[in-house]
């Protein structure tokens, strides 16, 4: 995914609030895929949606926050 407002391609903290926020389906399945690689990564997916799980219509945070709880114990 391109980063309007980043200029590279690693999952800082600020490239995945992009991905959660504005990603397709493709931006999601690289973010779960680069997990699958780096399972360090669900803490900072984990980070990023502390931050907005508090509202509840912002559904892709809590999806992801779901996401990582479950993934969590598996890594």
């Amino acid at each position: 995914m391109f980063h309007r407002h980043l200029n590279h391609q690693r999952y800082t903290l600020a490239a995945i609030d992009d991905v959660i926020e504005r990603g397709r389906m493709r931006d999601w399945l690289e973010l779960r895929n680069a997990v699958r690689r780096q399972p360090e990564l669900l803490d900072k997916i984990k980070r990023v949606c502390s931050a907005r799980v508090s509202d509840p219509y912002a559904q892709r945070y809590h999806f992801w926050n779901h996401y990582v709880e479950k993934h969590r114990n598996v890594a």
